[in-house]
């Protein structure tokens, strides 16, 4: 039985697909057309065997040939129109859906464990369109002409109609045992690639460490390895489709050949006409014909009905987030009660137990060893992780009350690992917002102390970094990130170990760039791993093993963490040097 999500996505997706319905129903009105002038052939045979052959008459012959000559140009016309057609419904459909995939690829990605996975569905959507773009679905609108040609050919004759019919069942079985027998190699060949292809992209992610370690030859030995099953199971795959294709389309040849020997019969004794018997093969061809498409496209097909499959469960697993009511402006108070955080999916907390609260002005930083949950929490702050239990309040609204996107203009978010994308640098600090306001982005510059190194480079901020910011060194990319940050005066900053990549000038900067923010009635938060980042703190929350050891003002909390019964903890030791 289906699941109510699984309905629901597939609901949606037909709801996508069917809105094309009316270029499907131009396109099979135009394929009426189309299968109706390919009796323009068989005709003009027949009637110049039959009539033009047998009075000798040339001023019927070219009055024939001219009407047949219109009829075939009409035809290539509509041919080609209802290619166009569907093509066009492809593209709609692909421009429907390319917003809703991607932004269910993105909230699919907050997750590590799918972030490592390729995005598989933007493929799908395309499959989808190539399949709707290219000669397949005229096999689909053509099929239902198969029974009318051999009803014609039935007209000529039984015993042709009753060949025809034959000939027709036996390509239909062909086309069944093609779909049987290529179905396994053809999901394990996708298999295969995709992770051979998953493979490849985490070793270009990180080259530098593959060359850095000599894990070259090694990492090159498995990827041949991963590819080497794909390839194997790409040729099993070509292989059987190849054979049927060939097969079919020698067969299909062959039965043209063989009607024309059962004609030539029938009208050696005087049961058919030649004219007949040259229109019976003709439309016997075209009567096949949508079988031998099928067989040929069947890859394209079997690709498409993957795609369809996959983004209904796609949809089913990530819906369409409701419209929400749009807030007020918010105060910067931030307000956290009893939170437990796991990642997406999951349900092993890494952080539980976690209380506190900042307000206007002030500024927490949070300290602890390494994995004692500190980014989990910054996640969970900014809305990118959802609360297992607990809640987490801005300005008194929990933040799935918030629309994503207002959310996220109201929020300063340094992440760990600053992603900066291609582009240029004021482009970055704007977030690539189309509207860029240029005064705003130079202010967050000055604000991050980055103007200087801006203005340094070879066009300013007008520099394109390329992807990941691969033009700029670590300190480089995290003065940027902190810029970004700050652009359009978020009232909440979220800073997650900011120091990381910095040197003794920039972490001067950075403290005082929240020092400035909490003068602006700013909240900050800052998790922070090197003792510098905390020197502009008010309070200090102390994590330990995902749960929370102690909050509170950051002079009191720095003494009850260096005289615990003098032993030195990693907390200690953090908290210890923040205090010199």
């Amino acid at each position: 039985m289906m699941s109510p999500q699984l309905a629901k996505g597939r609901a949606e997706y037909r709801r996508a697909f069917w809105s094309a319905r009316g270029l499907f129903v131009v396109a099979g009105i135009f394929s009426c057309f189309v299968n109706l002038l390919m009796l323009t052939g068989p005709m003009f045979m027949l009637q110049v065997y039959d009539r033009v052959l047998a009075s000798g008459s040339k001023e019927t012959l070219w009055v024939l040939f001219a009407l047949v000559a219109g009829l075939f140009a009409v035809m290539g016309i509509l041919d080609f129109l209802r290619g166009r057609i569907l093509a066009n419904a492809g593209a709609r459909f692909q421009a429907m859906l390319d917003g809703r995939v991607f932004d269910g690829v993105m909230r699919r990605s907050l997750s590590p464990a799918e972030r490592a996975k390729p995005a598989a569905a933007m493929r799908d959507l395309e499959s989808i369109q190539q399949f709707l773009s290219g000669n397949a679905p005229f096999a689909f609108f053509d099929a239902p002409w198969v029974p009318i040609y051999l009803a014609a050919i039935f007209m000529f004759h039984p015993i042709l109609g009753a060949f025809s019919l034959a000939a027709a069942v036996l390509l239909f079985f062909i086309a069944l045992l093609n779909q049987m027998m290529t179905r396994e190699p053809e999901v394990e060949s996708r298999v295969a690639a995709a992770e051979s292809e998953k493979f490849a992209d985490s070793m270009r992610r990180d080259a530098e460490t593959v060359r850095a370690l000599g894990m070259g030859s090694a990492a090159r030995g498995r990827w041949g390895e991963m590819r080497g099953n794909a390839l194997g199971a790409q040729m099993q795959h070509s292989t059987r489709a190849g054979f049927f294709q060939t097969f079919a389309k020698t067969f299909r040849m062959f039965l043209q050949s063989a009607i024309l020997a059962v004609g030539a019969w029938l009208a050696v004794k005087q049961e058919i006409s030649p004219g007949m018997m040259i229109a019976a093969s003709i439309l016997m061809g075209r009567a096949l014909a949508p079988v031998d498409q099928a067989i040929a496209n069947w890859r394209v097909f079997v690709r498409a009905r993957h795609g369809a499959r996959a983004l209904q469960e796609f949809f089913a697993m990530t819906p369409v987030s409701e419209a929400k009511t749009t807030l007020p402006d918010p105060q910067a108070k931030l307000d956290v009660s009893n939170l437990a955080v796991a990642p997406p999916g999951e349900r092993t907390p890494i952080i539980r137990g976690v209380s506190f609260s900042v307000g206007p002005g002030e500024a927490v930083g949070v300290i602890g060893p390494s994995a004692s949950g500190k980014s989990t929490l910054a996640r969970a702050l900014t809305g990118v992780w959802q609360p297992l239990a607990g809640e987490v309040r801005f300005d008194g609204a929990t933040l799935d009350q918030w629309e994503e996107t207002e959310l996220g203009q109201r929020i300063g978010y340094l992440p760990q690992d600053v992603g900066l994308f291609a582009g240029t640098i004021a482009q970055n600090i704007a977030r690539l917002s189309p509207e860029m306001n240029e005064s705003e982005v130079v202010e967050a510059a000055r604000r991050a102390g980055a103007h200087k190194m801006i203005v340094g480079l070879p066009n300013g901020y007008d520099t394109e970094i390329g992807e990941g910011g691969g033009q700029l060194s670590g300190g480089q990319r995290q003065r940027v990130g902190l810029a970004r940050a700050l652009y359009g005066e978020p009232p909440l900053l979220v800073f997650d170990e900011p120091n990381a990549n910095l040197d003794a000038e920039g972490e001067a900067t950075l403290v005082q760039a929240i020092r400035d923010a909490k003068e602006r009635g700013c909240a900050v938060i800052v998790m922070a791993h090197r003792p510098s980042a905390i020197a502009a703190c008010d309070k200090l929350l102390v994590l330990k093993e995902g749960q929370q050891q102690a909050f509170g003002p950051r002079d009191e909390v720095l003494r009850q963490t260096t005289s615990n019964h003098g032993q030195v903890t990693p907390i200690n030791r953090v908290a210890a040097g923040s205090a010199q």
